[in-house]
């Protein structure tokens, strides 16, 4: 669908290059707060850990204690990467049988499934898989963290006290969640007012109205003070167990006690002349990879801002990269739907970096508040096949199946870059394009967050950014059909990137011009 938009109008964000640490996530609140950690002389871990949980209150409906997700990390003085993931898995009293084929179609959401009786794949208790974003956290911080544990969860429970200003890209977002938000009585009195959805106030009234987030922050200030095993052994646990089970849902204290996030090596190769660092396993790495090792095939690198060899490069490799996990891994997410995921990266002044994505997978997650300890929940069920036999097939005590992508790479020239994506199964183009900006055409960060991008993800066309010039539609069009869209703020047709580098000794970052309250900050020297 092309637009009758003009061209006239333009968004930039600046980057500022400091020889500080620097955090780029898509809130700037939680970003200040782990730019406030590096000032203080925290790692570029402790600033992870402080940004990963103030995210939680500031993008509840992205993330928080109940997801998963995955984090790359370099550390600077042995010039290595590491993993650490932090996936959900399915409960060890998941029964398949319990999820019976509708014959009703496909899924309602992310997915295109076969559609389950009463989407309990989908929505309410019966969807939240065990959470890992707590254990990640934790053994980052056994094993790279310099500030107190309690210093760095603390930030996030004072803004959780507070509670989220209902502005109006946050009306925005519950507004158009409102119908399946009001399915949960805990989850509507959260988020919605007297079953409707929060109104910000007359557009030219100032706006003080704040969502009531205190059994959130209750939650955080235990996980502060007692640390993670709270979380999953003490008094988190057996909160979040039984309303959990209350409300149909299969997850026990024995999953979450005998959930490890863990340490492993990162999936690394060489890509035109440098290096890059991804997630292994059952995540986005393993196609990011294959995608970058077709595309090594399709042109020779030029420095300066990709041409119409560059994108029909893109879009083949992207193509054939999807096939196969298609083929090998089971994931069949619908491309048209947004994802419920955030991503950040930090750079410490030192040069230690981290890559994270933390995700409820869909949008709001399961659509259910745990009343006792203010938790929105994940809906990770639903990255299993509940067609049996399958790859991917849903089954008990059983890792999930993800899209995030962080990554870590060094050009041929030595900057090294640490970035990702929210989006769902966009991610992995963006961050393959991202990528490739600053390893084949040498761009900056700067240019190559700015830089037009397109999505090939599995749906038998190239989606366009509408700003490439015509002669690069022209050839897009001779690889496979082409659909033009707009880069908005809401939704994202290419999904939602965040991203530091270091050059030198000098560091920037840089979120997706679109992101309204995305922001990179600088740790003040």
């Amino acid at each position: 669908m092309i637009d009758n938009f003009s061209n006239s109008q333009i968004t930039r964000k600046e980057v500022i290059v400091t020889k500080g640490g620097v955090v780029a996530a898509q809130h700037r609140r939680a970003a200040e707060i782990g730019a406030a950690v590096l000032e203080a002389g925290g790692d570029a871990v402790d600033a992870a850990i402080a940004t990963s949980f103030a995210l939680g209150v500031v993008e509840p409906w992205m993330s928080g204690p109940a997801a998963g997700g995955a984090m790359v990390l370099w550390r600077a003085n042995e010039s290595r990467a590491q993993v650490i993931n932090f996936g959900c898995r399915s409960p060890r009293e998941l029964n398949p049988a319990d999820y019976p084929l509708s014959g009703s179609g496909k899924s309602s959401d992310l997915f295109p499934w076969p559609a389950v009786v009463e989407d309990r794949n989908v929505m309410g208790a019966t969807a939240v898989a065990v959470p890992g974003v707590v254990s990640g956290m934790d053994l980052a911080h056994q094993h790279f963290g310099k500030m107190p544990w309690r210093d760095l969860v603390t930030p996030a429970a004072k803004l959780a006290d507070e509670g989220l200003i209902v502005d109006w890209y946050t009306s925005l977002v519950i507004g158009a969640n409102g119908r399946v938000l009001s399915k949960d009585p805990d989850c509507a009195a959260l988020f919605l007012e007297d079953g409707q959805w929060p109104i910000a106030g007359d557009w030219t009234a100032l706006n003080d109205r704040h969502l009531n987030q205190k059994a959130f922050a209750r939650t955080l200030e235990q996980i502060a003070t007692q640390g993670a095993e709270t979380f999953y052994k003490g008094d988190v646990a057996q909160a979040l167990v039984r309303d959990v089970r209350a409300k149909g849902g299969s997850l026990s204290l024995e999953d979450l006690a005998a959930y490890q996030a863990e340490m492993v090596d990162p999936l690394a190769f060489n890509y035109r002349g440098g290096r890059v660092f991804a997630t292994p396993g059952l995540t986005g790495g393993p196609t990011y990879a294959r995608a970058l090792e077709l595309l090594e095939k399709e042109f020779s690198p030029a420095k300066g801002i990709p041409g119409a060899a560059t994108y029909t490069g893109y879009a083949r490799a992207l193509d054939a990269a999807f096939k196969l996990r298609f083929e090998n891994m089971g994931d069949h997410e619908s491309p048209k739907a947004p994802g419920c995921t955030t991503h950040f990266s930090v750079v410490d002044r030192h040069g230690n970096m981290c890559s994270v994505t933390q995700t409820l997978l869909s949008i709001f997650g399961s659509r259910v508040v745990s009343p006792s300890t203010g938790l929105l929940l994940n809906n990770g069920i639903m990255w299993f096949d509940p067609e049996p036999g399958k790859p991917n097939s849903l089954a008990p005590n059983k890792r999930c199946l993800a899209n995030y992508c962080p990554v870590i790479g060094q050009d041929d020239a030595g900057r090294l870059f640490a970035i990702g994506a929210s989006g769902g199964r966009k991610i992995l183009g963006s961050v393959m394009q991202l990528s490739s900006f600053i390893m084949d055409h040498g761009l900056t960060l700067e240019q190559a967050f700015h830089q037009p991008r397109i999505d090939v993800s599995g749906g038998a066309k190239v989606i366009a950014d509408r700003t490439l010039p015509a002669e690069v539609m022209e050839a897009l069009a001779q690889v496979m059909p082409v659909a033009v869209a707009r880069r908005n703020a809401y939704p994202y047709a290419f999904a939602c990137p965040a991203g530091v580098m270091r050059d030198g000794d000098m560091n920037m970052g840089c979120t997706e011009i679109m992101s309204p309250y995305g922001d990179a900050v600088n740790e003040k020297l």
